[in-house]
């Protein structure tokens, strides 16, 4: 903030567009400068006589300016103004003095002035004349008086210590009644100005008798104060004066003379008493003296003068007035400290310490006042401002003076503060977390992430986007979406709990400033489980091909486990318990099944009325809503001895002789299955290649791995360990067209295998006591093969076991 004072001088009475000077010159700114600042002239008057030409760069004449209405009582007369500009924020004083031109003539308050003069008046007496006025001053004011005719009277001019001269006329010879009773005199005031110019005032003297002593003022000046504001009729002071002489010719008449017009509106003098008295409003700041002059003059036309000096004491009746020489509606959050706001002229018209002005503004706010002069204050912000901690200002200014009692005035600026993007978006949680149930449609919302910004308008607009990053090496945007607008997640595809249980990503909020700023959260889902998948039984293993028997012996105790139903569901939770039931049974009352363990135990001793064959169908269910399940039958044989349990099961067992028509078969049998051969190693080498795709991606997800049951399971209640181990042989001859097939029983005495499909008949049974003894010795099945039938079923062996290894 820059401040100088230039001055400049012109002529009164100049027409408007005149040129007062070449600002932009003196002040050394560009003419594009003052454009740009926005140059304007700041003053406090109402009426404004210069203008400035912002294209120019000049000052000129706005309206004619007359220095006599514009300075009544000053000799100097100047006019203060200052130049305000903006970005960054200056001021300029300047002083326009106006010269004084001669355009009034002089001019006598009275048009005439009567005079009663004694004849016996002597020679050399005084009386004093009216001055005459002349608004101009210097030389153009009254320079000197000229008095005609001058038969008996001469002029006579005295200077004054305030710069004014007083006119007398003296009496240089004795007047004569007798000869002349009346004598009119022109008094003529003449000014110093180019053209001169005059104004008269004609002078009328009755000669009277005589009066040879003239009044007598007690003192040649009188001193007086008076406060203003003073009601009217208030005396100020009294003036007395004496006459030697008596009757008639000392009665003393008194009266105001020589006074400007102003003066006489405010006070005026008692004709007989003297007292000098209020008849007009006095104010200090117009006029902080008054000098009155006052004459005394008797009956018989002598007169005295003094003079009354009224000192006007001020009250503080001015309130400070405050005027916005400039200001800033809005400014910016990130300005710096000191940062001039408003520009501020404070002016209180009182004296003393009623002048006195101390400036405030209200508190807790960023911004204090600084005072560059007397008069002039601004404000600036006094720390940094926040925009998302406040807004808007109203900031209050007081101004009170010193007075008792004190005066204060106060304005209120508003001041916008506008944002910048300097919040980056917060989220309502540092981190997310939502669940999902498995089995989704696609463009599924799952749930919304939330972001606000302190910021305001387009720096608080937030946008949504996913992190770039991946789960079990597929890019996370292939299972996620966000909508950038509302934060709202949608589910890219369907999910399946057995393959992924959870993933997390990162969401990126992102304001619209310019630089934006943004800010992540982790969101985590969590797949939830759906009861898709049945339970799957692992053991008795259901085949197509031959029969599982569990052997239970006539002897079994209650409790005596038979086996148990081994059964795993890939879903989990609820949706993975598991519970037994024994649907079917041929005798219900003879078993029972665990309802959590699967375990078949008998529930009664088993006696010789059981039937040989007993057949369970179990059932097997999931606590999934709805609830999924599985069956299994289990074959259980009551028996203490083998032949007795073949006895029962040869139902199952079907002889079919040998026929010319096997041949045909064998041989329809090797082309099928070597067509299903060629197809399944092409079949496998593509699920093998889809497998190892899977496995790959298997490796990084949570998929539930679904354990492998051998098939030996430990007798809970402790009667003893079912062991299942599976042995077959088979056994041909190459100088026969017939050979022998063995089928081996299990290792354990409580299971029997028997293959229905066999074409030939069982040629030999062992002997109840060589299976008691030889407890590992495996029942034979015997079929009479021919030589290129036994070829063809080794090559069809052959394949099916080249399948079985791939």
């Amino acid at each position: 903030m820059l401040l100088f004072s230039f001055n400049y001088s012109i002529p009164e009475e100049m027409s408007k567009g005149s040129l007062v000077g070449n600002i932009a010159q003196d002040l050394g700114l560009e003419i594009k400068r003052l454009v740009s600042g926005k140059a304007k002239i700041f003053t406090r008057n109402s009426d404004e006589y210069i203008e400035l030409n912002r294209e120019r760069g000049v000052l000129l004449v706005k309206k004619r300016i007359d220095r006599e209405a514009l300075c009544t009582e000053t000799a100097l007369c100047a006019l203060h103004f200052q130049i305000i500009l903006e970005n960054p924020m200056e001021f300029y004083t300047v002083t326009l003095q106006i010269t004084d031109v001669n355009d009034n003539a002089p001019t006598f308050e009275k048009g005439e002035m009567k005079f009663k003069i004694s004849e016996a008046a002597a020679i050399g007496a005084k009386f004093v004349l009216e001055r005459a006025v002349d608004l101009d001053v210097g030389l153009n004011g009254v320079q000197k008086y000229e008095l005609k005719p001058t038969d008996n009277f001469d002029l006579q001019m005295h200077n004054n210590a305030d710069g004014n001269k007083n006119v007398e006329m003296v009496l240089k010879k004795p007047l004569d009644r007798e000869k002349q009773e009346q004598i009119s005199l022109v008094l003529t005031a003449v000014d110093g100005g180019e053209p001169q110019m005059s104004g008269t005032m004609l002078i009328v003297i009755t000669v009277l008798d005589a009066n040879d002593n003239a009044p007598v003022f007690t003192q040649q000046t009188y001193k007086a104060t008076v406060i203003e504001n003073s009601p009217k009729g208030t005396v100020v002071a009294t003036v007395t004066a004496s006459d030697a002489d008596q009757g008639f010719n000392s009665e003393l008449t008194f009266s105001i003379t020589n006074t400007l017009e102003n003066v006489r509106k405010i006070f005026d003098i008692n004709t007989d008493s003297g007292e000098v008295f209020v008849i007009g409003n006095i104010d200090f700041e117009k006029s902080k003296l008054f000098q009155i002059n006052v004459v005394a003059s008797d009956n018989g036309g002598f007169t005295d003068t003094c003079k009354v000096i009224i000192d006007v004491q001020d009250v503080n009746d001015n309130t400070p007035e405050i005027n916005i020489m400039s200001k800033s509606n809005v400014i910016s959050e990130n300005a710096p400290v000191s940062t001039v706001v408003t520009m501020i002229n404070i002016v209180d018209l009182d004296s003393g310490e009623n002048g006195i002005v101390k400036c405030f503004i209200n508190e807790n706010i960023p911004f204090i006042l600084k005072s560059s002069t007397d008069s002039f204050c601004s404000l600036v912000t006094d720390s940094e401002l926040d925009r998302e901690r406040a807004s808007e200002y109203n900031i209050t200014v007081t101004c009170s003076d010193e007075g008792v009692p004190s005066l204060s005035t106060s304005v209120t600026l508003t001041l916008q503060i506008s944002d910048v993007n300097d919040n980056a978006p917060v989220f309502e949680k540092s981190s997310y977390e939502a669940c999902i149930v498995e089995n989704n449609t696609p463009g599924l919302s799952i749930f919304t992430v939330k972001a606000a910004d302190a910021d305001w308008n387009q720096n608080a607009r937030v946008s949504y986007r996913l992190e770039d990053s991946s789960v079990n090496g597929v890019p996370v945007s292939s299972y996620v979406s966000v909508s950038a607008d509302s934060g709202v997640i949608h589910a890219v595809r369907s999910f399946d709990y057995e393959q992924i249980k959870d993933f997390q990503f990162l969401v990126k909020a992102q304001d619209g400033g310019s630089p934006p700023l943004s800010s992540n959260v982790t969101v985590k889902i969590l797949i939830q489980d759906q009861n898709d998948n049945p339970p799957q039984v692992l053991y008795p293993v259901q085949t197509g091909g031959s029969v599982v028997a569990e052997m239970v012996p006539r002897s079994a105790d209650v409790g005596y486990l038979v086996t148990k139903v081994v059964a795993v569901d890939v879903d989990s939770g609820q949706n993975a318990w598991l519970s037994y039931k024994l649907q079917k049974a041929t005798d219900r009352a003879l078993f029972e099944v665990g309802l959590q363990n699967g375990e078949i135990r008998t529930i009664r001793q088993v006696n010789d009325k059981d039937a040989v064959k007993q057949r369970l169908t179990v059932i097997v269910e999931d606590n999934g809503q709805p609830s999924r399940s599985a069956t299994v039958i289990v074959n259980v044989a009551v028996a203490d001895s083998f032949p007795e349990v073949l006895s029962e099961f040869t139902d199952l067992i079907h002889d079919k002789e040998y026929n010319d028509n096997l041949t045909f078969y064998l041989v329809l049998a090797l082309a099928v299955v070597s067509f299903l051969f060629i197809t399944c190693v092409v079949v496998i080498i593509s699920v093998k290649i889809y497998r190892w795709r899977q496995s790959r991606i298997m490796y990084q997800s949570n998929l539930p791995v679904i354990p492998y049951y051998p098939p030996r399971y430990s007798d809970t209640l402790g009667t003893g360990t079912l062991q299942h181990v599976y042995n077959y042989e088979v056994c041909r001859t190459t100088d026969s067209r017939k050979s022998d097939c063995k089928f081996g029983r299990a290792g354990s005495q409580n299971v029997l295998i028997m293959d229905p499909s066999s074409t030939g008949t069982m040629q030999r049974i062992q002997s109840e006591k060589s299976i008691l003894d030889e407890p590992d010795s495996p029942i034979e099945v015997r079929l009479r093969l021919y030589p290129e039938q036994l070829a063809i079923l080794t090559y069809c062996k052959w394949l099916i076991l080249l399948n079985i290894i791939l």
